[in-house]
C-alpha cells in the first residue's frame, strides 16, 4: 500500500509499504478514505519533537471503512464507516472510564507513566504507525473507533478526528463561559476551530492573534476580531480591545513552533530576546535539517505563545494550552503567571471523550466544520502538500488528503455540509 513514511528530520517520502495485519484481540483494520496533515506532523519533520523511528508511517487523522476486526471487537463489523480518534485508549482503565483517554494506563507499551499514545508519533508515544496510508491497524478498536452516519461526509468527519476535539478541549481547559472575552493564539486549524468552540461555550467576544494574513482573513469570515502581530504589538492590542483589562480566557493553539514577528512594533519589542529564543530552539530542536527553500525550519520563538498568553490574560484569568510542547521545552514564565493569579491547564486532548458528541452536533447541523478545509490534495501530491503547509503558503491552512474509494461520503454530501453553521456564523453578500 502507499503511505507517507518518516525517514529522518527533513526527509519524508511517499512509499510502498506492507499492509497492516491484526495483531491483538481488540484490533481492527480500517481502509482509509480520507486523511489529513496536522501541525503535529510538522514537528517530527522539523525536529521539534524527537524520538521518531526511521520507517514510521505518519499521520493521526483519518476517516475510513472497517475491513476486518479481531474476535474481541464486538461493536464494529466490516463495512462500518468510522472516524479514528488521534489518541489511543483502552476504554477499560480508570483514566479512560473517567474520560481522561489521553492518559490511558494500558495503551502505551512503556507503561502507565509513559504518557499519551497516538498514531504516527515517536517511540515514547507508543511507536504506532500512522494514518496517512491506504490501510491502518487500530488497537483497542472497540474504543478507538467512532461510528459515522452518512449525513456526516468525509470533509466534515476528518476535522473531527483531531482538530475539533482539540479545540473543544482547549475551550474546556480555558473554562470559557457565558459572556467571556476569549483570545485564541494561532489561526491555524485548531485556532480556527477554537473560534466556533468558544462561541458554542458561550463566549461573548473572540479575538484571534496570528501573523499570516490569509489565516486571519479566515478567522474574520467567522466574525472573530483579529490582531496581526506583524502589524501591531499584540499584547497592547488585546489590552486596548479589552479596556486595559485583558482577556478572561486564553487558548494557546500554537505550541513549540511559534514564530517571531517578521516586522512591525512587536518585532522591535522582541529584538532583545532573540538570543534567548535561539537558545530555546537549540534545546527543543537539537537536530535540524531545513532545505534551501526554508522548508522544515523550526519556529524561532518556542515559548512566545505562552509568554504572550500570560500577558494577554486578565488577572485571575485562565490559560488553556493545547498547542504541542515536547518534554524538552523547559522555558515558561511562571513568575508572571503567579503574580496574576492565573489558572493554567494544558495537555493532550482526550479525543474519544468528545468525538461522539461532536459527530452528533455535525449530523444535526449544529456544527459544520467543513469550511475550515482550505486545500484538498491527492495521494501522489502529498509531499508537496506537506511542503506548502510547512511554509504556511496562502490557502494551505488545513490540508485534507483525499484517498476515497467505496464507502466514502464525498465532500458536500453531508446533511449540513457547506452551511457554515456555528462556524462562519453568518453570510457575506458579494
Amino acid at each position: 500500500m502507499k503511505a507517507v513514511v518518516w525517514h529522518s528530520v527533513g526527509d519524508i517520502r511517499l512509499e510502498d509499504v506492507h499492509q497492516p495485519k491484526i495483531q491483538d484481540a481488540y484490533d481492527a483494520i480500517v481502509r482509509i478514505t480520507t486523511s489529513a496533515i496536522c501541525g503535529t506532523d510538522l514537528h517530527f519533520v522539523r525536529g521539534t519533537m524527537t524520538g521518531m523511528r526511521e520507517g514510521r508511517i505518519l499521520g493521526h487523522e483519518a476517516v475510513g471503512i472497517v475491513e476486518e476486526v479481531a474476535g474481541g471487537v464486538r461493536d464494529f463489523r466490516p463495512g462500518d464507516r468510522v472516524v479514528i480518534p488521534s489518541t489511543v485508549a483502552c476504554g477499560v482503565c480508570s483514566y479512560c472510564r473517567a474520560g481522561y483517554h489521553a492518559q490511558c494506563d494500558r495503551a502505551n507499551p512503556h507503561g502507565p507513566l509513559a504518557g499519551s499514545t497516538f498514531f504516527g508519533g515517536p517511540e515514547s508515544a507508543g511507536g504506532l504507525d500512522g494514518l496517512q496510508a491506504e490501510y491502518a491497524r487500530v488497537p483497542y478498536a472497540h474504543t478507538g473507533l467512532v461510528p459515522l452516519p452518512d449525513t456526516v461526509d468525509d470533509a466534515q468527519a476528518i476535522l473531527l478526528s483531531d482538530i475539533y476535539p482539540t479545540a473543544w478541549f482547549g475551550a474546556k481547559l480555558a473554562e470559557i463561559g457565558t459572556g467571556d472575552t476569549v483570545v485564541v493564539l494561532g489561526a491555524g486549524p485548531v485556532g480556527q476551530a477554537a473560534i466556533a468552540c468558544a462561541r458554542l461555550c458561550g463566549a461573548g467576544r473572540v479575538i484571534v492573534v496570528d501573523g499570516v494574513v490569509d489565516r486571519l482573513e479566515l478567522a474574520q469570515r467567522q466574525h472573530a476580531e483579529t490582531v496581526d502581530f506583524n502589524a501591531e504589538e499584540p499584547v497592547s492590542a488585546v489590552r486596548e480591545l479589552t479596556g486595559g483589562i485583558g482577556a478572561d480566557r486564553v487558548i494557546d493553539a500554537v505550541g513549540i513552533d511559534a514564530a517571531c514577528p517578521d516586522h512591525g512594533p512587536a518585532a522591535d519589542t522582541l529584538a532583545g530576546q532573540r538570543e534567548e529564543f535561539a537558545h530555546e530552539v537549540r534545546e527543543t530542536a537539537p537536530e535540524q535539517n531545513p532545505d534551501d527553500q526554508g522548508t522544515w525550519r523550526p519556529g524561532d520563538a518556542p515559548s512566545l505563545a505562552t509568554r504572550w498568553g500570560i500577558r494577554m490574560a486578565a488577572k485571575a484569568g485562565t490559560l488553556g494550552i493545547v498547542g504541542v510542547y515536547p518534554p524538552q521545552a523547559q522555558h515558561f514564565p511562571i513568575g508572571e503567571a503567579f503574580q496574576k493569579n492565573l489558572t493554567i491547564k494544558m495537555g493532550n486532548c482526550h479525543h474519544r471523550r468528545y468525538l461522539p458528541r461532536l459527530v452528533s452536533m455535525v449530523a444535526s447541523g449544529e456544527l459544520d466544520p467543513s469550511p475550515l478545509i482550505t486545500h484538498w490534495s491527492g495521494t501522489q501530491d502529498v509531499i508537496e502538500a506537506y511542503r506548502a503547509f510547512d511554509r504556511r503558503e496562502q490557502g494551505w491552512t488545513k490540508v485534507a488528503l483525499g484517498i476515497g474509494g467505496p464507502g466514502s461520503v464525498a465532500p458536500g454530501r453531508g446533511h449540513a455540509a457547506g452551511t457554515g453553521a456555528a462556524t462562519t456564523a453568518g453570510a457575506h453578500a458579494h
